[in-house]
């Protein structure tokens, strides 16, 4: 078990287990929507992870597949605490790293839409880099991507 909270102290949550995979993006929406440079998200089912404490209030904004993303915010901070993508739909929770107790207890599996990245930003050595997306199936160990398409198959049948 791990946990994490907003900035005000407001939340508090808790994840269990590893990540299926973990995103460092760099897209242009993933900037606008945290006023950074990237976010690292790292991506669990729903029910790995539990609101211990607090208030979230859902922030719709689109996604870059055009479908509906919503940003889990602290009600009274309005820290991003975790994202929920139209492919996973409640199914899947994106955790932003940050915002854990211990953010470096997750490492990407990959470093996406570098081809929006600032020209500044050094990439890490070490973590496969795609100017845009990547396909996990090929990136993930077997466990993972087990788990993975397990998601995928719930969400087919109409699920979250």
């Amino acid at each position: 078990m791990r946990e994490g909270g907003c900035g005000c102290g407001e939340v508090r949550y808790q994840v269990e287990g590893d990540p299926v995979f973990v995103n460092n993006c760099h897209c242009r929406l993933c900037q606008q929507q945290t006023g950074s440079t990237s976010v690292v998200n790292a991506f669990f089912e729903a029910e790995r992870v539990t609101l211990l404490q607090g208030e979230l209030k859902d922030h719709a904004v689109t996604a870059g597949s055009g479908g509906q993303h919503v940003i889990q915010r602290c009600a009274k901070c309005g820290a991003a605490l975790w994202s929920i993508y139209p492919r996973l739909g409640r199914l899947g929770a994106g955790v932003r790293v940050g915002t854990l107790d211990d953010p470096g207890a997750f490492r990407p599996d990959a470093v996406i839409f570098t081809e929006s990245r600032m020209p500044w930003v050094a990439l890490p050595e070490g973590i496969p880099a795609f100017e845009t997306v990547y396909n996990q199936f090929e990136v993930l160990p077997p466990e993972r991507v087990a788990r993975l398409e397990k998601l995928i198959e719930r969400r087919k049948a109409g699920e979250g």
